[in-house]
C-alpha cells in the first residue's frame, strides 16, 4: 500500500514537473528574464488552475440545484424546501472545489513550496469559512423547521440560533487563527482566560441578552405573539421576535419599537396574555355623577320608573322590603331622612347591572359589578367593572361604546346629571342673568 502512494505521488511530481517546464518554456521564449518568467509561470498556473476550479464549482452548483430541485418539487414535506430556500445545497458545492483544490495545487506548485504553503493556508482558511457558512445554513433550515411545530412556536428560537451562531464563529476564529499563526488552538484557548475580563466587558450585553431569553422562555413570561406594554420604551403592541439582544414589538399604530431582552427581567412591563387566553377583556371605566343631583325619590318618581322593565322586579322587591323595616320599626315618615327610602342613585346604580346582566356581549362567569368609588372634585365615580366577551379591539370598543351611549342617555330619567367642567356656553348664560 505505502508503495502505491510513493508511485501516485512520484507520477504527480512527474506531471507537475513537465508542466512546470513546457509553462516556463513559453514564457521564457516571450523574452522575460530569469526571474520575471518564474513570477509569470507561477501566476498563469495559479490563474489556470483557478479557472478550473471556478469551472468545477459552477458545474457542481448547477448539479446539485437541478437534480435535488426536481426531487425537491415532487415531495410534500417542507424540510426540503428551507434547505433549498436557505441554499445550503449551494454552500454544500462550495467544499467540493475546494477539496479539489487541494490535491490540484499540491500537483501544480509543487516546484514552489513558499507559494504551496500560502496557497495552503489560504485554501484552509476557505474550507473553514465554507464550512461555517453551510453550518449556518443548515442551523437556519432545523429554526425554520421548529418553527412549524406548534411547542415552538411562541418559543425565542432566534436567541438559541444567535447563541450557536457566535459558538460557531468563535470556533471558527480560532481554528482560522492556529491556521495563519501555526499556534495550536489549546494554547490560543488558555491564552484567553488572562482576557477573560475584557471579553466580559465586550459581550456583556450579549451575556445579559442570552441568560435573559433562558430565564424568559424557561418561565414563559413572554412569547412571540403577545401583547405586551412597556411604557418606559413606548411599547404597547405585540412581540414579533425575542433575539439575543432585543425585543421587537410592532405598537398598534404600525411602529417597531425594540427593546433590549435583558430589560425584560430588570424593568416591569404587562402581558395581556391571560387576557387573550381567557377570551374576555375587562371593562373599567366610571361615569361621573353630579353629587347635588343625588337625592330620596317620591312615589310618584318611583312608580315611573317601575315601567322600565329591567327594574319593575327589583323595585318591587325592594319596596317591599323597605315597607317592612319601617313598619317593624315605626319609622316617622315625616321625615324622609329617617328610615329606608330609594335613591336615585341606588335605582340607577341597580338598573345598570341588570343591564349588563342582560347583555349578550358581556360574560356573566367573570366578575360583574357596579360600584361607587370615592367622591372626588368630579363628582361621584360610578364606575363599571365587567368582561365582554370578546378580545377583539374594535369590537371591544364598540361593545363599550354601546353600553355608556345607552346609559348617557337613560341617566337623566333617574333625575341624575353626569358631572362636566363648565363650559363657554355655561359662562355666557351665567353672566347674562347676572345682568
Amino acid at each position: 500500500m505505502q508503495n502505491d502512494i510513493l508511485d501516485l505521488t512520484l507520477i504527480d511530481s512527474a506531471k507537475s514537473d513537465q508542466l512546470y517546464d513546457y509553462s516556463y518554456k513559453i514564457i521564457k521564449q516571450l523574452g522575460f528574464s530569469e526571474q520575471s518568467t518564474h513570477v509569470l509561470n507561477a501566476l498563469s498556473l495559479l490563474i489556470i488552475s483557478l479557472i478550473i476550479l471556478f469551472c468545477i464549482d459552477f458545474l457542481t452548483r448547477k448539479l446539485l440545484i437541478v437534480v435535488f430541485s426536481n426531487f425537491i418539487t415532487k415531495t410534500k414535506t417542507k424540510i426540503d424546501d428551507f434547505l433549498l430556500q436557505n441554499k445550503v445545497l449551494d454552500k454544500l458545492a462550495h467544499v467540493v472545489p475546494i477539496l479539489i483544490a487541494h490535491i490540484l495545487f499540491s500537483i501544480v506548485f509543487i516546484g514552489y513550496p513558499n507559494w504551496l504553503n500560502i496557497i495552503s493556508m489560504i485554501i484552509d482558511t476557505m474550507m473553514v469559512i465554507t464550512v461555517l457558512n453551510l453550518l449556518n445554513a443548515v442551523l437556519k433550515t432545523i429554526i425554520d423547521v421548529l418553527r412549524l411545530q406548534k411547542s415552538f412556536i411562541d418559543k425565542p428560537l432566534d436567541s438559541y440560533q444567535q447563541v450557536i451562531q457566535i459558538f460557531l464563529i468563535f470556533v471558527a476564529g480560532t481554528i482560522i487563527f492556529s491556521i495563519i499563526t501555526g499556534i495550536s488552538p489549546i494554547s490560543f484557548l488558555l491564552s484567553l482566560g488572562a482576557a477573560s475580563a475584557i471579553l466580559v466587558l465586550i459581550f456583556k450585553d450579549t451575556i445579559l441578552g442570552f441568560v435573559a431569553s433562558i430565564q424568559v422562555s424557561a418561565n414563559d413570561s413572554v412569547r412571540v405573539g403577545d401583547w405586551i406594554e412597556m411604557q418606559k420604551y413606548g411599547a404597547d403592541g405585540v412581540v414579533l421576535k425575542i433575539t439575543l439582544n432585543n425585543v421587537k414589538v410592532q405598537n398598534f399604530d404600525k411602529t417597531i419599537v425594540s427593546i433590549p431582552t435583558h430589560t425584560l427581567l430588570s424593568d416591569s412591563f404587562k402581558n395581556y396574555r391571560g387576557m387573550q387566553e381567557s377570551g374576555g377583556r375587562r371593562i373599567k371605566r366610571a361615569i361621573n355623577i353630579k353629587i347635588s343631583s343625588i337625592r330620596y325619590l317620591t312615589e310618584e318618581e318611583i312608580e315611573a320608573l317601575r315601567t322600565i322593565n329591567l327594574l319593575a322586579p327589583f323595585i318591587t322587591e325592594r319596596q317591599n322590603e323597605i315597607n317592612e323595616y319601617n313598619k317593624h320599626n315605626n319609622v316617622d315618615q315625616s321625615n324622609l331622612v329617617n328610615g329606608r327610602r330609594m335613591t336615585n342613585i341606588g335605582l340607577f346604580r341597580a338598573y345598570i347591572t341588570r343591564y349588563a346582566q342582560q347583555n349578550p356581549n358581556i360574560r356573566k362567569d367573570f366578575a360583574l359589578m357596579v360600584r361607587q368609588l370615592a367622591p372626588n372634585e368630579n363628582g361621584l365615580p360610578l364606575e363599571l367593572y365587567m368582561f365582554t366577551t370578546t378580545i377583539v379591539w374594535a369590537e371591544y370598543e364598540e361593545i363599550m361604546a354601546n353600553i355608556f351611549d345607552h346609559l348617557f342617555a337613560a341617566i337623566k330619567y333617574f333625575h341624575l346629571e353626569i358631572f362636566e367642567l363648565p363650559a363657554s356656553d355655561d359662562l355666557r348664560n351665567f353672566i347674562s342673568q347676572k345682568q
